[in-house]
């Protein structure tokens, strides 16, 4: 698990460092006081967990944490107790008020460890036939029916997922989804999408039609595309 550090006092941050050394589990990838530098880690490298001071002279900690689009979680950190309610309001993870204790940092670190196993059962198989998917906002689910997902698109760090009823927007990769997804009636057919196969109405050339969409087959996926198609009843409808 990797976490950066960012706090305008350089004292600040070197008490949180310190709290830090108590869990090697934990690498620590930037501790500083340049908010771009964090951003830019944050931006091109898998970070975790950020510690970060809401309250910073050239970006605020929330304008801060809306340009990581959801990249990682947040513990804040600040000397002023009126900014918890706007952390919280974020789905932070915690929020610490400074003078840190390492009592009180030993807490949030239980906190966040406690965090990551709840989002680890938010995408996994509710019960045969359906998952539960964590919708755009805080604390909503929906429980989504295999039988009804057409297909799914990656956008970024996001996920569509269309449905027969609709679509869903979710923070998770196609890597993780596919996985988690019987193997029989899904098939990843594009960097970018997911199919269902029972869904499929035709398949022609390099592209397949699911409901009034056209989705391309990637050249590196259409070999195993075609040979899980053949394997459905849905493949009698290639042209």
């Amino acid at each position: 698990m990797r976490c950066i550090i960012v706090d305008d006092q350089l004292f600040a941050v070197g008490i949180l460092e310190n709290h830090l050394q108590h869990f090697p589990e934990i690498t620590l990838a930037y501790a500083g006081t340049d908010i771009y530098e964090a951003l830019y880690i944050i931006e091109t490298t898998a970070i975790d967990l950020v510690f970060l001071d809401i309250q910073m002279p050239t970006m605020s900690g929330l304008e801060f944490m809306k340009r990581c689009k959801n990249r990682c979680k947040f513990i804040f950190t600040t000397a002023y107790p009126k900014y918890a309610i706007d952390g919280y309001e974020h789905d932070i993870v915690d929020f610490l008020l400074k003078p840190i204790t390492l009592d009180r940092f030993k807490k949030s670190i239980a906190k966040f460890h406690q965090f990551n196993k709840l989002a680890g059962s938010e995408n996994m198989p509710l019960e045969t036939g359906h998952i539960l998917i964590k919708g755009d906002a805080k604390q909503k689910y929906f429980k989504v029916k295999l039988q009804d997902i057409y297909y799914v698109k990656g956008l970024d760090n996001y996920i569509r997922i269309y449905t027969t009823t609709g679509s869903i927007i979710t923070y998770m990769n196609l890597k993780d989804l596919i996985s988690q997804l019987p193997a029989d009636n899904f098939c990843r057919i594009h960097r970018s999408y997911i199919v269902s196969l029972r869904h499929i109405t035709y398949v022609e050339k390099s592209l397949v039609k699911i409901s009034t969409d056209t989705i391309p087959i990637g050249s590196s996926y259409k070999k195993a595309f075609f040979q899980n198609f053949q394997k459905s009843p849905q493949s009698r409808n290639i042209e």
